[in-house]
């Protein structure tokens, strides 16, 4: 069964076996405001742990995304960057930005779970 753990940059991450799928959350994309454009990470590049690797811009701001996890880009979603409102609908699901292999379970497992995220967001 995959988890789910979450950043202060609020970014998720969802581990399946060996990949991290990365997206903002539900709580990041009503901040945002409406979503009119997305740029991933190209397939293959490597990245580290907070590192600036894709950007979400609204009707108010521009945000980088950063990466949770070191790992390899394996995958980037097209869907969101042809249609950038899938964001606002579907943060914490099928909006997803980017997908890493070779991460640290370790370094997964020192996020925030659901509960310490939704104390962190009430307390910001």
């Amino acid at each position: 069964m995959s988890e789910i753990r979450y950043t202060k940059e609020h970014e998720w991450v969802r581990l399946d076996g060996e990949v991290a799928t990365v997206g903002i959350t539900d709580h990041a994309q009503e901040s945002l405001g409406d979503i009119v454009f997305v740029e991933l990470p190209e397939v293959g590049r490597t990245v580290t742990a907070g590192e600036a690797c894709a950007v979400v811009e609204s009707v108010k701001a521009a945000s980088d995304v950063f990466a949770p996890l070191a790992g390899t880009v394996s995958e980037a979603n097209q869907a969101i960057v042809d249609e950038p409102s899938l964001v606002n609908q579907k943060a914490d699901t099928d909006a997803w930005f980017f997908r890493l292999t070779g991460v640290d379970a370790g370094a997964f497992a020192g996020l925030m779970d659901a509960a310490a995220y939704k104390v962190f967001v009430e307390n910001e």
